[in-house]
C-alpha cells in the first residue's frame, strides 16, 4: 500500500509515494474545482452553439441577398 507523505506547508496535500502524485485531501475544494470545470464547460459549449447559429444566419442572410438580387436583375 502506497504510504501517503504530507507536502510541507500545506495540510490538505500528500504526496503517493507509489505514484509521487500530489494527491488533494480537501474534498470542498476537489468538488469547487469540479464545479468550476462544468461551469467553463457549458460557457465554452455556449458559445460554440452562439456561433453556429451565427454563422447559420449568415449564410441564410447571404441567401436571402442572391434571391433579392436575382429579382431586381430580372425586371
Amino acid at each position: 500500500m502506497a504510504e501517503k507523505i504530507p507536502v510541507k506547508d500545506n495540510s490538505h496535500l500528500y504526496r503517493d509515494s507509489e505514484s509521487n502524485a500530489i494527491v488533494n485531501k480537501n474534498r470542498t475544494a476537489y468538488e469547487l474545482a469540479v464545479k468550476r470545470s462544468r461551469e467553463a464547460q457549458k460557457q465554452r459549449d455556449d458559445i460554440r452553439g452562439a456561433t453556429r447559429e451565427i454563422n447559420h444566419l449568415k449564410c441564410e442572410i447571404k441567401e436571402i441577398k442572391n434571391l433579392l438580387l436575382q429579382l431586381v436583375d430580372k425586371d
